[in-house]
């Protein structure tokens, strides 16, 4: 059914949700002086983090990203690798299906936080938040894969984690798949598809 399968990262392939809330907290605390849950924080998986500092009313953005970073790079050692996405990308691959990334990660961040993993070799095009001037949950993201790929719309899946990865996916004509291992939840995302695990990714082709 599909030919080609695009992947969002956080939350879909890496398991980053601990590691960037607890820096973001770390951040708004000195910030802001607030001490904010998981939950008031949970809106900035999925979207670049000059949109989380924007929305939060910080005004130092770039002093304040370039900290959550280095905070995040303290927490590196809790992001893993979803179990059962290598088995699914060496299936998939294994089956001649065309893979992609499509993140709100900055193309530095992409490197630095996801190259290391060495899942590199599974995906042809990667679509980075620096790589188009609107992101997520605007279509423009999955536009410009499907620029750069020449994929069929009909023939392209969107797997993500959130309600950005879901409207974004809409947004530009294709179908979408929840990862529920790293959304916990689908309520409000209406999805074609609701996966409880990666494996499942394979029976949609």
């Amino acid at each position: 059914m599909y030919k080609n399968i695009i992947f969002d990262i956080d939350g879909t392939i890496l398991d980053t949700e601990s590691a960037v809330l607890k820096s973001l907290q770390r951040v708004v605390d000195e910030e802001l002086n607030k001490n904010m849950s998981f939950e008031e924080l949970r809106f900035a998986l999925g979207i670049p983090g000059e949109v989380t500092i924007t929305k939060l009313g910080i005004k130092n953005t770039s002093s304040c990203l370039d900290k959550w970073d280095k905070y995040l790079k303290e927490y590196f050692h809790s992001v893993k690798v979803f179990d059962g996405i290598k088995n699914t990308l060496i299936r998939l691959k294994e089956m001649e299906i065309s893979m992609g990334i499509v993140t709100s990660k900055t193309n530095e961040e992409f490197q630095s936080d996801f190259v290391p993993f060495g899942l590199m070799s599974y995906f042809k095009i990667v679509v980075c938040a620096d790589d188009t001037e609107k992101h997520k949950p605007c279509p423009e993201p999955i536009l410009k894969f499907i620029e750069l790929s020449g994929a069929d719309k009909s023939k392209t899946i969107y797997v993500g984690d959130t309600k950005y990865d879901m409207e974004c996916a809409h947004g530009a004509g294709i179908d979408f798949a929840l990862a529920l291992w790293g959304a916990k939840s689908s309520e409000g995302i209406k999805a074609n598809y609701i996966l409880e695990n990666p494996e499942q990714i394979v029976d949609l082709i």
